[in-house]
């Protein structure tokens, strides 16, 4: 691809994942509540999602996108309930000083990422993005598989640096609080962000 368009693409792209969704929401609550435990595998999640609507752009999956549209409804109703389970674990968590948090060690990490690639399947903004916002900007139809390749790329290493540093904000800002009842404050206000995230890709 031309320079000029990866660079545009890159600019959008970071622009679009900066500005806080579901996936910002669910990540910082996650992290204010748990820790950096399971964030990578959260974000390759997220990542992965993403390039498969890129795929579905490239491929013009857009009018099949839309005539499955009970399946994506479907996959959108999963990343919700995920995030709602993640919010009742938040709410019911032991208030463990944020030094015990950062002990444990990560669990679960397939079905972390899991529930990051089902949040971005099913997520109306990255939606939106791949398939009504790239399309004005990038004439889709000519991208060919290295380009798609690059942008591929792209993707990974700018929601990977973005992602990250709002998972080092966040596992920042929990350090400053160290009593039980605090930590029990906090569980319970990531899970209320948690499942407002929720009811957003649900009713979306």
């Amino acid at each position: 691809m031309e320079p000029a368009s990866l660079v545009l693409f890159t600019v959008v792209l970071a622009l679009a994942a900066a500005s806080p969704g579901p996936a910002v929401v669910a990540l910082v609550a996650r992290t204010l509540a748990r820790g950096r435990a399971g964030a990578l595998s959260f974000i390759t999640g997220i990542i992965l999602g993403d390039i498969l609507w890129l795929a579905s752009a490239v491929l013009g999956l857009a009018a099949l996108a839309s005539a499955l549209g009970p399946l994506f409804i479907l996959v959108r109703l999963a990343g919700a309930a995920y995030l709602l389970l993640l919010a009742w674990r938040m709410w019911t968590a032991p208030p463990q000083a944020p030094a015990e948090q950062g002990a444990m060690k990560a669990t679960g990490r397939f079905s972390t990422f899991a529930g990051g690639l089902s949040l971005t399947i099913g997520n109306p903004k990255t939606m939106a993005f791949y398939i009504a916002l790239l399309p004005t900007l990038l004439d889709v139809g000519r991208i060919s598989l290295p380009g798609f390749l690059e942008m591929s790329g792209i993707i990974a290493l700018v929601l990977m640096v973005v992602l990250s540093a709002y998972v080092h904000l966040a596992d920042k800002a929990r350090r400053f609080i160290a009593t039980p009842r605090a930590m029990r404050i906090l569980n319970r206000l990531c899970g209320t962000a948690m499942a407002g995230a929720a009811v957003s890709v649900a009713t979306r």
